[in-house]
C-alpha cells in the first residue's frame, strides 16, 4: 500500500503500478455507463470539460487543460491528476477517495460541497480558488501549494496538514479547524485568524499570528 506521512497524518495514495493492473487508454472520461475504470486519460486540450453524476476509478489523468471545467457529482477512487491544467473549475457536490493531484493548476476554482478522504493536493497553485462546505473526512494534505488568496467558507478542515504552502492573504472564514497542521508554513499574512480555533502551530508561529491579526484589523502601530 502506497502511503506518504506528512507530520500527524498518513496519506493512502492511489496504486497504479501494482502487479497484474493494466490501464487501458481512453478518449474521453464521460460514458454513459456514468463509470470509467482502470483507465488512462491526458495530453489532451479542450474547449470544455464537463462531467456529472460520474465515476472515476483507479486511473491515470496526465497533462489536460481545459478552459472551462464543470465537475458535479463527480465520484474519484484511485485516481492520479498531474500536470493538468483545469482553471478556474466549478467542482460541486462530489467525493474523493485515494486521490493525488501533482502539479495542478485550479487557480480561481470554486469546490463546493466536496467531500475529501486520503487526498494529497501536491505543488499545485490554487490561487484565488474558494473552498465552500468542503469537509475532510479522512488524511488530507496540501503539501508545496500556492494558496494566494484562497478563500475557505464553512469547512471542515480538521485534522487536515498544509506544509510548506504559500498562504498570503489565505482567508480562513468560519468553520472548523480542530488540528489543523499550518506549521512549516509562513502565517504573517493569513486573514480570518479569530477563526482558527484548536488549530496547529510551532512556538515561532506566534508572532506571524500576530502579525496577521494586526494587519487584519488594520491597527496603526506608532510611538505618538
Amino acid at each position: 500500500m502506497a502511503t506518504r506521512t506528512f507530520g500527524h497524518v498518513t496519506v493512502t495514495l492511489p496504486e497504479l503500478d501494482e502487479p497484474g493492473l493494466y490501464l487501458s487508454h481512453v478518449d474521453t472520461l464521460d460514458s454513459p455507463r456514468g463509470a470509467v475504470q482502470d483507465f488512462t486519460y491526458g495530453d489532451a486540450d479542450l474547449r470544455s470539460l464537463d462531467l456529472a453524476d460520474t465515476q472515476l476509478i483507479t486511473g491515470r489523468i496526465t497533462g489536460v487543460h481545459s478552459k472551462k471545467v464543470e465537475f458535479e457529482g463527480l465520484s474519484l477512487h484511485g485516481v492520479e491528476i498531474t500536470s493538468s491544467d483545469l482553471g478556474a473549475a466549478r467542482w460541486s457536490e462530489s467525493k474523493l477517495t485515494r486521490v493525488h493531484l501533482r502539479d495542478c493548476k485550479l487557480m480561481g476554482a470554486a469546490l463546493d460541497g466536496v467531500v475529501l478522504d486520503d487526498v494529497l493536493f501536491e505543488g499545485c497553485k490554487l490561487d484565488f480558488a474558494t473552498f465552500e462546505k468542503v469537509r475532510v473526512t479522512g488524511p488530507v494534505a496540501f503539501i508545496g501549494c500556492v494558496l494566494t488568496e484562497a478563500t475557505f467558507t464553512d469547512c471542515d478542515l480538521s485534522d487536515a496538514v498544509f506544509n510548506d504552502c504559500t498562504l498570503r492573504l489565505t482567508e480562513f472564514g468560519t468553520g472548523r479547524y480542530r488540528n489543523t497542521d499550518l506549521r512549516e508554513n509562513d502565517l504573517s499574512a493569513l486573514r480570518g485568524v479569530a477563526n482558527l480555533s484548536k488549530v496547529r502551530i510551532d512556538h515561532g508561529q506566534q508572532a506571524d499570528l500576530a502579525e496577521a491579526l494586526v494587519g487584519e484589523l488594520d491597527i496603526a502601530l506608532g510611538d505618538d
